[in-house]
């Protein structure tokens, strides 16, 4: 089963209660079995537009990224940060070469 992955990337508006938001964040996405793989860092914009901050969470899989988007832990967060940053988030479902070989 692929993992998915949570894409975002965003620009903040607020610094003080943002930082809150990705204070509160690492303990909601834990509960759904995920991590942080990218977490603003150094980037570059090579092609096309982009916003100031990348940030990439990968989940087991696509559900328990769905689930931590839609839960009742993650809802507050949402308001707060709506607050403080304008965000695109995408959740994405993960490449595996086995479902890949299997296709064909």
């Amino acid at each position: 089963m692929p993992k998915a992955y949570w894409i975002a990337r965003v620009d903040v508006t607020d610094a003080e209660p943002y930082k809150r938001y990705a204070q509160q964040l690492d303990a909601v996405v834990v509960q759904f079995g995920g991590r942080f793989l990218v977490r603003a860092g150094h980037a570059e914009i090579v092609e096309g537009a982009s916003r100031s901050r990348q940030v990439a969470i990968e989940f087991p899989n696509w559900q328990a990224a769905q689930d931590c988007y839609r839960s009742t832990a993650y809802a507050p967060l949402i308001t707060l940060r709506l607050t403080c940053a304008e965000v695109d988030i995408v959740i994405v479902e993960g490449y595996e070469e086995a479902s890949r070989a299997s296709a064909t």
